[in-house]
């Protein structure tokens, strides 16, 4: 079982004159990883063995990598307004926009019909409610979507001596659209259901290839390059396109 025991507060390192801040968790791992998120934060996942000093290191010596991903980032467009569940917004599902239409009836439903995506409930001012039923339909989507890819996913991968076989977790995150364990689990966020099949697999991609490189260091990104030549346009695209709604 991992252990996720963040420390507070944040920690920092120096890079010139710039300040680098960052959370730390110590986790059941064996090497360190760090995770730049698209609201510009930074996250370390350090072995439960690691010595404070060691990864205050590490962190420094990834400091232009970090601050790259930071301004790749910030030329990203604002966030959305919150939602608020209510007819007339738009979602996103597999990369096209919907039209929410919320009615009155005596189901529980989510189906998209006519180019909007219609949400039937008993309690149609209740914005918690259709919020929930939406949330539940996409992670139906998402399980049937995801398994598809994720089987074609592996495929690419094992020409690069990449295997796995266990299939993935759901989860709903509010900073990652997947991740994958020390001990090889893939989780992915259903709302990834949003973007285009070719950012999904993108993702899951991304995730596979952590199983044989934990870090985000140059060899990575060597072997996400050798998968699928065009990552660095599908992760814009993903970004510009989709962001973490439910959580």
């Amino acid at each position: 079982m991992q252990k996720n025991t963040l420390l507070r507060p944040s920690h920092s390192v120096l890079f010139g004159e710039t300040e680098i801040r960052f959370s730390l968790n110590f986790v059941d791992r064996k090497t360190l990883a760090i995770h730049v998120y698209p609201d510009g934060g930074v996250n370390v996942d350090a072995p439960l063995s690691a010595e404070l000093e060691k990864i205050y290191d590490k962190v420094k010596k990834r400091s232009l990598w970090i601050l790259k991903q930071q301004r790749q980032f910030a030329a990203y467009p604002p966030a959305l307004p919150a939602r608020r569940y209510v007819s007339g917004e738009t979602h996103r599902y597999l990369g096209r926009q919907y039209r929410l239409k919320i009615m009155a009836g005596d189901s529980e439903t989510v189906k998209l019909t006519r180019g909007s995506l219609q949400v039937e409930t008993q309690h149609p001012q209740g914005s918690l409610r259709v919020q929930r039923l939406l949330q539940t339909w996409y992670r139906s989507k998402a399980l049937t979507v995801f398994t598809e890819r994720y089987a074609q996913c592996v495929q690419y991968v094992e020409r690069l001596g990449i295997y796995h076989n266990k299939g993935f977790q759901l989860r709903f995150m509010s900073k990652r659209w997947g991740s994958c364990t020390g001990k090889g689990t893939i989780i992915l966020n259903p709302e990834l259901i949003a973007a285009p099949k070719d950012c999904i697999d993108y993702v899951i991609i991304h995730e596979l290839c952590h199983l044989k490189e934990h870090n985000h260091g140059q060899a990575f990104y060597r072997l996400l390059n050798a998968v699928l030549e065009d990552w660095e346009f599908r992760r814009k695209r993903l970004n510009e396109m989709v962001e973490v709604r439910f959580v």
